[in-house]
C-alpha cells in the first residue's frame, strides 16, 4: 500500500519551518464550507513560489503539514533545476474530494489564496480539477494552469507525463545503453491525470506496461483504450520482477521495506517525494545498483507549462521543447552522481541549490 506521509514529524511548526528552510506557512479555515487547508511558501529567490494544491483525506492535521513542507520544498527545487525564474510553493486541503469540493469550497479556498497578494501561485494537483481551478479564478488572478477557453495553458499533466517519460528514456539509457523503451517491463503505480499519460507513450514505443491502483474506475479508463495493459495487485507489485518502476501515485513508496524487495533497473515516475528519507534511500538505491531518475526533476514538465503561461507568452512548442530537455538535465545528473559517488537525488539537489544560490548573488549585486 502506499504510504502517504513519510515521517510524520513531532516537532512543533517553526521547528519543521526553520529545518526544511520555509519562508511562510499559511493555515486556512472556513466555518461554513469546512474548508481546511495549508499553504506553504518555501523559497521566493527566483520569483513568486509556484505548485499546485492537492486534496487528501490525511489521517492527522500534522500528516497534512509534514506534506505540504516537502511538496513546497520540492516545488523550489523542481523549477530551479528546470531553469524556471519562479520559487517554491504548494498547498493542502484536507478532507475528502469526492464529498465535499464543490463550486463554494473551492472559491473559499481561491480567496485565501488571493490574500496573499500574488506571493503564491497555485495550480492543478492531486484530486483538483479543471473546473476546480475555474473556480478559484472567480476569486484570484494568482492561479495557472487555467483552461484554454479562459486563455490558460490547460491540463498540465500531459506535460507532466512526457517529461517523465523523457527522464525515463535517459534513466533507460544510463542503465542500458540505449534510451529504447521497446520491449521493457514497465510498472506504473497510479493511473491518474499523470500516469494515464505516460502510458500513451510508452504503448507507442510497445513497452509491456503494467498497472497497479486503488481506483477501479481510473484502471477501467487505461484498460479500456489499452488491451494490452496488465492489472496487478497495488499489494504485491515489489514481488514483481520488472525492468523499470514508475511511481505515479503519492510519495514514500521507496522505503525500508520496498527497496529490499525492489527488482528492476530503474526507477523513474511522476510521483512527488517518492524516497521516504531522502539520503537514507537514494543512498539505498545506489548501493543496489538502481538507476533513480529524481522524481523533481523528471516531473517538471508540468510547472513549466504552467511557467510559460504565467509569463504571459504561452507557447506550446517552447514548452514542448523545454520539457524536452529533460533527457539531457536527467543524463546530466546521473552522471554528476557517478562521478561524485553520490546518489542521485543527492546530485540533483546539489545542482539545484548551486542555480538559487547562483541566481540570489545576481539578484543582489554580487
Amino acid at each position: 500500500m502506499i504510504d502517504v506521509q513519510p515521517e510524520v514529524k513531532k516537532k512543533g511548526v517553526f521547528s519543521q519551518m526553520q529545518e526544511m528552510e520555509h519562508e511562510q506557512v499559511v493555515f486556512c479555515q472556513d466555518e461554513h464550507t469546512g474548508l481546511k487547508a495549508i499553504i506553504g511558501i518555501h523559497n521566493t529567490v527566483l520569483g513568486p513560489a509556484m505548485g499546485g494544491t492537492r486534496m487528501w483525506n490525511y489521517a492527522t492535521e500534522e500528516e497534512a503539514l509534514n506534506d505540504v513542507l516537502r511538496l513546497s520544498r520540492g516545488m523550489t527545487f523542481k523549477s530551479a533545476l528546470a531553469g524556471l525564474n519562479i520559487g517554491g510553493g504548494k498547498a493542502v486541503i484536507i478532507g475528502d474530494a469526492r464529498k465535499q469540493k464543490n463550486e463554494i469550497f473551492m472559491r473559499r479556498f481561491g480567496k485565501f489564496v488571493n490574500s496573499l497578494n500574488g506571493k503564491y501561485y497555485t495550480a492543478e494537483d492531486v484530486n483538483i480539477t479543471m473546473r476546480d481551478i475555474e473556480y478559484m479564478s472567480m476569486e484570484t488572478p494568482f492561479v495557472v494552469g487555467k483552461p484554454e477557453n479562459m486563455g490558460g495553458s490547460g491540463d498540465p499533466s500531459p506535460m507532466t507525463a512526457y517529461g517523465v517519460y523523457m527522464g525515463m528514456k535517459a534513466g533507460a539509457q544510463k542503465a542500458y545503453g540505449t534510451d529504447s523503451l521497446r520491449g521493457k517491463n514497465i510498472l506504473v503505480q497510479g493511473v491518474g491525470q499523470v500516469g494515464k499519460y505516460l502510458i500513451d507513450h510508452l504503448i507507442k514505443e510497445e513497452a509491456n506496461v503494467f498497472i497497479a491502483d486503488i481506483f477501479e474506475d481510473k484502471i477501467k479508463v487505461v484498460t479500456d483504450k489499452h488491451a494490452s495493459v496488465e492489472v496487478v495487485d497495488p499489494n504485491t507489485i515489489f514481488q514483481m520482477e520488472m525492468d523499470i518502476y514508475s511511481p505515479c501515485a503519492l510519495g514514500a513508496t521507496l522505503n525500508d521495506d520496498t527497496i529490499p524487495e525492489l527488482k528492476c533497473a530503474v526507477v523513474a515516475g511522476a510521483a512527488n517525494n517518492q524516497l521516504k528519507e531522502e539520503q537514507k534511500h537514494g543512498e539505498m538505491l545506489k548501493d543496489k545498483s538502481i538507476i533513480y531518475a529524481p522524481d523533481f526533476l523528471i516531473n517538471s514538465g508540468g510547472i513549466a507549462n504552467v511557467y510559460h503561461e504565467y509569463l504571459g507568452n504561452y507557447n506550446k512548442e517552447r514548452v514542448i521543447a523545454s520539457t524536452e530537455h529533460i533527457y539531457d538535465v536527467c543524463l546530466d545528473v546521473l552522471n554528476y552522481s557517478e562521478k561524485n559517488n553520490i546518489s542521485s537525488h543527492e546530485a540533483a539537489l546539489a545542482l539545484a541549490l548551486q542555480r538559487i544560490e547562483d541566481v540570489g548573488k545576481v539578484k543582489l549585486g554580487q
